[in-house]
């Protein structure tokens, strides 16, 4: 795998507390060779670093990619760089989550951008399915680890660190961070993408598939979209210094 370290021009003023040192990841969807990998790219770049480090990841652990459980157990029992790690939750965790809880109307949809290539990955395949009645939920509550249920209760909607506000998708501009919903945390693309508002803070995230890591003034846009193109994304911030590590 390729790696490489690449510094973004600081566009704002935006900063982090003196010694602390923040990884954000991007969208991982079950790529759990990418994750490993990157995990050792940060964990080589900040050997000589001895202060506060942090991990966070952005959410979209799973679905779509080829080993969604794989990630699961990394994630949960792995030894993982930093002195703490935040764990954000995306849409693909909301929209399996009301399917494991009975509260999906269908599991269909799910299943269909990328909720089958989970059940896979959890030894459940089409005949299961079929077998089940489409019950996806009942057989995820079978094979799913309990480890793995509290890692996914456990995921958090946002996490601001100094200038820095940490999401899934964004957040709506002209809307308090206190006040902002769910479904926009979640969500949310254009009106977040297309806005140059000044939000306050930074807002750190993933949700969208950009070709390259996206730096701007207000927000920084890391999905490099590796179920499909191969490729992981980080971003390094420290002080106000942005660089990213894409493997």
């Amino acid at each position: 795998m390729i790696k490489f370290l690449r510094k973004a021009k600081t566009k704002g003023k935006a900063m982090l507390p003196e010694g602390t040192r923040i990884y954000a990841i991007g969208d991982i969807h079950g790529c759990v060779d990418q994750l490993e990998q990157l995990l050792k790219a940060i964990k080589k770049d900040a050997k000589d670093y001895d202060g506060d480090l942090r991990l966070v990841f952005l959410g979209d652990y799973i679905d779509r990619g080829p080993d969604s459980r794989g990630v699961i157990e990394l994630l949960t029992t792995g030894k993982l760089p930093g002195t703490k790690q935040y764990f954000i939750k995306g849409n693909h965790e909301e929209a399996m989550l009301d399917v494991f809880d009975g509260r999906a109307k269908k599991a269909a949809s799910w299943l269909s951008y990328g909720g089958k290539e989970m059940m896979e990955s959890y030894g459940v395949g089409r005949k299961a399915l079929y077998d089940a009645g489409g019950d996806a939920g009942a057989l995820l509550r079978e094979v799913m680890p309990d480890h793995h249920q509290q890692f996914f209760r456990d995921l958090r909607r946002k996490k601001k660190i100094g200038d820095y506000l940490f999401v899934h998708a964004g957040i709506r501009p002209g809307v308090p961070i206190k006040e902002q919903e769910d479904s926009d945390l979640l969500w949310i693309r254009d009106r977040f993408l297309k806005s140059d508002r000044d939000h306050g803070v930074v807002v750190v995230h993933g949700h969208t598939i950009s070709g390259k890591p996206e730096s701007k003034k207000n927000r920084i846009g890391i999905d490099t979209g590796c179920y499909a193109t191969g490729r992981l994304t980080a971003v390094r911030l420290q002080l106000d210094e942005r660089a990213f590590i894409t493997v």
